[in-house]
């Protein structure tokens, strides 16, 4: 990981726990279910992947509500 990162020229602390959590988001955040997303990250309790969850509260605020299209 850390060799194809300097490799594209990027100097970033990234590792392959950042990811696994990009992965576990961006599913999050295109509507895939968090039951779906559990056994995809092998998780055995979906407390575990509920930690998902509180990073995508930001995009919440961003959802229009189609009642502010009347």
């Amino acid at each position: 990981m850390k060799a194809s990162l300097k490799k594209a020229g990027l100097d970033s602390p990234a590792s392959v726990r950042t990811l696994r959590h990009s992965y576990a988001t961006h599913l999050l955040e295109n509507g895939v279910d968090i039951r779906i997303i559990k056994e995809l990250l092998g998780h055995n309790n979906i407390k575990t992947t509920e930690i998902y969850t509180h990073i995508t509260d930001v995009t919440r605020f961003q959802v229009k509500s189609p009642l502010d299209f009347l």
